[in-house]
């Protein structure tokens, strides 16, 4: 039986270098996945001409893993300052998209990212999906990020621990095409949003449940009804 897949990135490409593999798995197997963007306006970093061109490369990279521009949320929260916005905010835009698609999963990020924005976006969700409220929700999986994730302080709350990996050797390569489509944001070898590290880091996580390809997710909380 086909689910509802939400997937919620703070910014355009967190989606397919976390999750593109998986998300062409969902496809395959015939679920809805609609993808939420929570940043995607232009601050000090990006001009709004640059942001008009990532948004026409978000569109560009998911419809390589077979979602149409129909299923993709874009809230306009502004980049790299949502630490400094009232998360009520934020919060209530991911509400409203999660009674909108009814998901019974959901895709987030790591609360443990160096990148600001992430950890709003996580705590969010969180709030977002309370029980109570979201009684559909079935599961919530975090993410990680390359460059982002990795990167955090070793601190022992910003480890990233997987305990649920999907197998996506058969996906690794449909990950890879759409990650090309984000001209702006990829980056040559050995940086970690390279198409050769992306490569390399599937690779890795493959090997540990005998794969050739996995992704890694931390598994946030699961309801069985």
């Amino acid at each position: 039986m086909s689910k509802q897949i939400l997937v919620i990135a703070a910014h355009p490409d967190d989606e397919i270098l976390g999750i593109g593999g998986t998300i062409a798995r969902h496809i395959s197997q015939g679920d809805k996945v609609v993808i939420a963007f929570i940043a995607d306006s232009g601050t000090a970093r990006y001009e709004d001409e640059t942001i008009n061109l990532i948004k026409g490369c978000a569109i560009a990279a998911v419809s390589k893993l077979g979602i149409v521009e129909t299923d993709i949320r874009f809230a306009g929260f502004a980049d790299q300052i949502l630490d400094t916005l009232p998360i009520i905010k934020i919060t209530q835009w991911i509400e409203q998209v999660v009674q909108e698609i009814k998901p019974q999963i959901i895709y987030t990020h790591h609360r443990g990212d160096i990148n600001r924005d992430h950890q709003v976006v996580h705590e969010a969700t969180l709030t977002a999906t309370r029980p109570y409220s979201a009684s559909f929700v079935e599961r919530i999986l975090c993410y990680e990020t390359p460059s982002a994730t990795e990167w955090a302080g070793p601190y022992v709350e910003n480890y990233f621990v997987p305990n649920v990996f999907v197998d996506i050797s058969s996906h690794l390569e449909n990950k890879l095409r759409a990650m090309s489509a984000y001209k702006t944001e990829l980056r040559a070898f050995p940086h970690p949003r390279s198409l050769e590290a992306l490569h390399t880091r599937a690779g890795y996580w493959g090997s540990i449940i005998g794969v050739a390809a996995a992704e890694p997710f931390m598994l946030v909380r699961e309801i069985k009804r």
